[in-house]
């Protein structure tokens, strides 16, 4: 059996990271048919529908390629191919923030009406453990921009709209360390961080949301004008 490196954790976020290596690293060459499902799983010790939609993901970067009623197949190389990985990378990252604005607009309008001062103090902490990773490990600075927005969600009330962004969580870190990692020119949105924070501070519920819009309407415009550079 070949070392899988699984940790415990959400599942399909380490395999579409593990598989993707692989690809990457040679493990399988370009136009070798992968292992089924059925062996992968039992090689990784996961669930079938965790292989597949790992599988799935990888798929819609380019890096395989699903072939109905045949198999999966590694990509083979094409001279194009760092420019399609890089729009499918820039695809899924715009799906990710419309997943975010959804649920985060309506958490920032309820957290605006119910958040109490002592709860203030909290985001202000959350924030600055933001703000100290700028510029440093790219998951550990989407950890804790997603630990601010989650005490925001959390500020809501609403314990579905909390249950609903810690289940996307997962996908959104592993989307967004991506970007992070690839998109060098990225957009500075901390103004915007800091907005919806004073924002809830007063109570102000029309520039809390306006804040947290402003913030992800600004990195999908910067997404949508970048289509094809690696």
């Amino acid at each position: 059996m070949v070392e899988s490196g699984l940790t415990r954790g959400p599942v399909v976020p380490q395999l579409e990271r593990l598989l993707r290596e692989r690809v990457r690293d040679g493990f399988w060459k370009p136009g070798e048919r992968l292992p089924s499902e059925e062996r992968l799983a039992a090689e990784l010790g996961v669930g079938r529908s965790s292989v597949r939609e790992a599988v799935r993901v990888l798929a819609r970067e380019g890096l395989l390629d699903v072939r109905h009623g045949s198999g999966t197949f590694a990509a083979r190389a094409a001279g194009e191919a760092a420019d399609v990985r890089a729009l499918l990378r820039r695809a899924r990252a715009l799906e990710a923030c419309e997943v975010r604005r959804a649920l985060e607009v309506e958490g920032a309008r309820l957290a605006a009406r119910r958040a109490r001062p002592e709860d203030i103090e909290g985001l202000r902490a959350a924030l600055r453990g933001r703000q100290e990773q700028i510029g440093g490990d790219a998951a550990a600075f989407v950890d804790a921009d997603l630990d601010f927005h989650q005490a925001v969600m959390e500020l809501s009330g609403n314990p579905a709209l909390v249950a609903l962004f810690a289940s996307a969580r997962p996908v959104l870190r592993e989307v967004m360390a991506e970007m992070v990692t690839h998109e060098t020119a990225m957009p500075d949105v901390s103004c915007h961080h800091a907005g919806l924070l004073e924002a809830l501070a007063r109570g102000d519920t029309g520039a809390a949301v306006a804040a947290t819009v402003d913030n992800l309407e600004g990195l999908m415009e910067f997404l949508r004008a970048r289509p094809a550079e690696g």
